[in-house]
């Protein structure tokens, strides 16, 4: 099982990597502007954002749909050929692999946290940010062309869709048996903690977007960008391993000091944007303003509801779906000198919204 999953993680973030780091180079190639980019950027996190209220009304997440759902991820990156000349229907074929997407992590997050502990989630989790500095460094090495980075899109998905395959055979919760049904799943019980990390990702918009670009106009080559994308990474897995005593104390007070720490890191970006030595200082951040804060939160929502896959649903749809999808929107328009400045700004909100959500939670 743990091999499996491992290999799931380890697919499925090289497919998240490609997109994330090299998609927009390779839009910007085939003739995008920033904020077409960010408008394309914007369509696979807002299908993200829109699933949770389907499948809390209307659809269960059920055995049948996650395959679905693996096999609508390979088949919507294949689209992109078809489509990238054409900014509408390129569009069109980022929803649809966000939605699939959107389904599919879910459905073996809850798999992972129901059958592992959490410190062994960290060590099976870290082969995600595996695959994404393989990623990092070898298409930093080989530097793709536009079309070149979609094969390797495609390629990556369909790994993903045969990997995920097999996590199948290790679903032991075929049907949740929660009391509560999931049309009883309210949002506005915890509202300011789903504020918080909706803006939490909001202030990610540009980086996720952004970064590359941001610096290549301070004058880094793209090796030394995947260098910096990579040492990230590293951190991130250090963080990954060795996280599970933390884990052991209060996810809120994690969770708030993660999101102080965010809003530091934006602001060295911001007042030294030109430095390599601050752009890997800050970037060494990530170990917890991604890592750290990530198992936190998705173990903090595990253990607020019953509903436990549409509980992961929502986390990412409210997460990176609305907050990435706002995030990569906005950064469009704002995409300039002053952008890590109103991410640090944002990131600050989060942390308001963390403590009103303490406060009310002690008054329950």
């Amino acid at each position: 099982m743990k091999a499996i999953l491992s290999l799931f993680y380890f697919a499925y973030f090289s497919l998240v990597g490609v997109y994330v780091m090299y998609m927009p180079k390779a839009l910007k190639g085939f003739g995008y502007d920033a904020v077409a980019i960010g408008l394309i950027f914007t369509a696979a996190p807002f299908m993200r954002f829109l699933l949770p209220f389907i499948f809390k009304y209307y659809i269960k997440l059920t055995d049948k749909i996650y395959l679905y759902a693996l096999l609508f991820t390979f088949l919507s990156s294949l689209l992109f050929l078809q489509t990238v000349d054409n900014f509408s229907a390129h569009l069109i074929a980022n929803l649809l692999l966000g939605a699939a997407m959107g389904v599919s992590l879910p459905f073996v997050e809850t798999i992972s946290l129901q059958q592992l502990s959490k410190k062994m989630y960290g060590k099976i989790r870290l082969w995600g940010s595996v695959g994404f500095i393989v990623i990092s460094l070898g298409l930093g090495e080989i530097e793709p062309s536009p079309i070149e980075t979609l094969y390797y899109l495609i390629g990556t998905s369909f790994f993903t869709l045969i990997f995920g395959y097999f996590v199948l055979h290790y679903d032991q919760h075929k049907e949740e048996t929660n009391q509560e049904s999931d049309s009883s799943f309210s949002l506005k019980r915890y509202w300011a903690f789903w504020a918080s990390i909706f803006l939490m990702q909001v202030a990610f918009g540009g980086f996720y977007t952004f970064f590359t670009i941001y610096e290549e106009a301070q004058g880094l080559n793209v090796q030394i960008i995947s260098y910096l994308w990579t040492f990230a990474v590293i951190c991130e897995i250090l963080m990954l391993y060795f996280q599970g005593p933390l884990l052991q104390r209060n996810l809120l007070t994690i969770l708030k000091i993660a999101t102080l720490i965010t809003a530091l890191r934006w602001l060295l970006l911001y007042l030294y944007p030109a430095s390599i030595e601050v752009a890997f200082a800050s970037q060494s951040l990530h170990a917890i303003s991604f890592a750290l804060y990530h198992t936190a939160a998705i173990s903090y929502v595990f253990s607020l509801y019953s509903q436990k896959r549409l509980a992961q649903q929502f986390f990412l749809g409210i997460s990176f779906g609305l907050g990435g999808s706002v995030g990569a929107f906005l950064s469009g328009y704002i995409y300039g000198e002053y952008l890590f400045l109103y991410e640090s700004i944002i990131t600050l909100a989060a942390f308001g919204m963390l403590l009103i959500h303490d406060k009310r939670k002690q008054g329950m």
